[in-house]
């Protein structure tokens, strides 16, 4: 095939590549996380180098992945001031998510909410698993600074139906 797309949405393939003996790439492939070694990869144990770089890569999304969460320095190549930039952003995202879930901790917060999620965001190496749990650690940070209050005990569902907390009296031997 000369310049044409593979059926089934593969990537096109030219005569360079066809009379070169490398494997191609489809798309199927890439989006599956898997790639075809090229005949030099297999001949001179490249399969290996492969693995190698993966987990570079692996390691150089770390670092893009900790710059824009945790403000750590950004990998070389990178345009400092745009990943400031982005990491701002996505600061600005993350706080604006857990005011909304969780407006008691923003009230708590006042008027210092941005210096106050930004500081609990440093402090913090990876973010939580999701929203409700950064809003939660946020608030468990807040109320660890005491810059919130300790959240109201809650009584056991059931304990509205009792006699006592309709006017009577507890029965003998009941704990109060």
């Amino acid at each position: 095939m000369t310049d044409a797309q593979i059926p089934g949405g593969g990537a096109a393939v030219t005569d360079a590549q066809l009379a070169g003996g490398g494997a191609a790439v489809t798309d199927a492939q890439v989006a599956g996380g898997r790639a075809a070694a090229t005949d030099a990869q297999v001949a001179g144990g490249g399969v290996a180098a492969t693995d190698e770089a993966r987990r570079r890569l692996a390691e150089a999304q770390g670092r893009v992945v900790a710059a824009l969460v945790t403000g750590a320095e950004p990998p070389e190549g990178f345009d400092r001031e745009r990943m400031r930039v982005q990491a701002a952003s996505l600061l600005a995202k993350r706080r604006g998510i857990v005011a909304r879930l969780r407006p008691d901790a923003a009230a708590a917060a006042g008027p210092d909410l941005a210096a106050e999620y930004a500081a609990y965001a440093r402090s913090r190496s990876t973010p939580p698993p999701g929203y409700r749990a950064d809003a939660d650690d946020f608030a468990a940070w807040l109320r660890a600074r005491g810059r919130m209050p300790a959240p109201p005990r809650k009584g056991r569902w059931w304990a509205r139906l009792l006699p006592w907390n309709a006017g009577g009296s507890r029965p003998d031997g009941w704990p109060e």
